[in-house]
């Protein structure tokens, strides 16, 4: 699995992740594939738990959707993933059945969004949470989630929660790896009150 992360904090905002892959038992560390978990669409970065498979594929979808690509708030994210649920199912054949008590065919996508409106977060059944400080996806997130809430107040920076959010997740869970990458950018106005769910972000200009 993974460790990915997004901050939110004194107007920056960054999103990290390691850099391990598995197979099964098997571990792809960083120094035998660059294993890049974070990709960029415009000036969104976008970081994926999950299959391997997803990184290529939903890359693919989002270029596919040229302009109306769109992910400067709750609703133009969940509006795009609307889109790319379509693509996936048409042009990469999506297998969208996870159970037979599902509510709604799922992308089986889980994904953490970074850009200078927000930091966001997508999953299955395309459900889009804007966060107002931090956020966390994969196999590491509960070591992620408890350090960075353990030292949001003290740091004085987007960027330095984020890595020590992903250090945690390396250090304690088997399945996240250092090296860390990382991009923080300036962040825009935050989300209205209506949008902010959960946990917590904030960005500074891209960074890795």
């Amino acid at each position: 699995m993974t460790t990915i992360v997004v901050v939110k904090k004194n107007e920056e905002i960054a999103i990290a992740s390691d850099a391990l892959v598995t197979f099964g038992e098997t571990r792809l560390p960083h120094g035998y594939e660059v294993n890049q978990k974070i990709f960029s669409i415009g000036d969104s970065y976008i970081g994926l738990a999950g299959s391997t498979a997803h990184f290529v594929v939903l890359a693919g979808a989002m270029q596919y959707l040229a302009d109306q690509c769109r992910l400067g708030s709750r609703e133009e994210v969940f509006n795009t993933f609307q889109r790319v649920h379509i693509i996936l199912k048409d042009k990469f054949f999506l297998n969208p059945k996870e159970d037979d008590s599902d509510p709604y065919e799922s992308s089986q996508i889980t994904a953490l969004i970074a850009n200078p409106s927000g930091i966001y977060g997508v999953y299955s059944y395309r459900e889009v949470f804007c966060f107002d400080r931090f956020w966390g996806i994969g196999s590491g997130r509960n070591f992620a989630l408890g350090a960075m809430f353990s030292a949001y107040d003290q740091a004085d920076s987007a960027r330095s929660v984020a890595e020590i959010g992903v250090r945690a997740g390396a250090e304690f869970d088997k399945s996240s790896a250092l090296p860390l990458r990382v991009f923080s950018f300036p962040a825009r106005p935050t989300c209205s009150a209506s949008e902010q769910q959960h946990p917590q972000e904030n960005p500074q200009g891209p960074q890795p």
